[in-house]
């Protein structure tokens, strides 16, 4: 079975974006990942970078990780100021939203269904695992879905912002099993943690 990867920056204080939920590595955002942070990703998750980054950076690697993202009306949202409205072409993306009727770009598919029903459905389909890119609202709400947590902790604090898991997340403290990581020069660190055997 498939699973759910919520593949996602974060800072040492547990944000994945500052208060205004605008993208920490954007135009105008607090975190420049380092060189060695963009190889790491080319080389092993090329998939997860946005198609306009791919093509700067002469990437086509198909990737192995992920052929479906989901994300949220948030999250889509800062692509969306960015004009971009397919910031995924080379994977099916799915955003999850109740109040957007049309989708701004054809290959993006809109689901105002229940999300933890709709990503029940995908991993019983065939395929590669499924990337949650965000936001934390749609984290929180998939919380109990979430398989492995691949967490790329970027080497700053911010204070306040926008938490891991939402702001509205239940309480439910469960045990990870850290199953891999990669310390990188610049200070980022790539953690993959899988869901443990139960609540602790």
């Amino acid at each position: 079975m498939r699973k759910l990867v919520y593949f996602i920056a974060a800072t040492l204080d547990g944000f994945i974006a500052g208060p205004d939920g605008s993208d920490p590595t954007g135009p105008g955002g607090f975190w420049s990942p380092s060189e060695d942070y963009i190889r790491h990703l080319v080389e092993e998750y090329p998939e997860t970078l946005p198609g306009p980054a791919r093509t700067a950076l002469g990437v086509t690697a198909e990737g192995t990780c992920f052929d479906t993202v989901v994300e949220g009306r948030n999250s889509y949202a800062v692509g969306l100021a960015a004009g971009v409205t397919d910031a995924y072409p080379h994977l099916r993306h799915l955003v999850f939203s109740r109040t957007l009727t049309e989708s701004t770009d054809p290959r993006v598919e809109l689901v105002a269904d229940d999300p933890v029903s709709k990503i029940r459905e995908l991993k019983r389909a065939d395929g590669k695992d499924i990337w949650l890119v965000g936001g934390g609202e749609l984290a929180g709400a998939l919380y109990g879905e979430i398989d492995r947590v691949i967490v790329k902790l970027s080497p700053l604090t911010i204070g306040s912002g926008i938490p891991l898991f939402g702001r509205t997340a239940i309480f439910a403290p469960n045990a990870w099993e850290l199953v891999d990581h990669t310390i990188l020069k610049g200070g980022a660190a790539f953690l993959t943690y899988d869901r443990g055997p139960g609540m602790v």
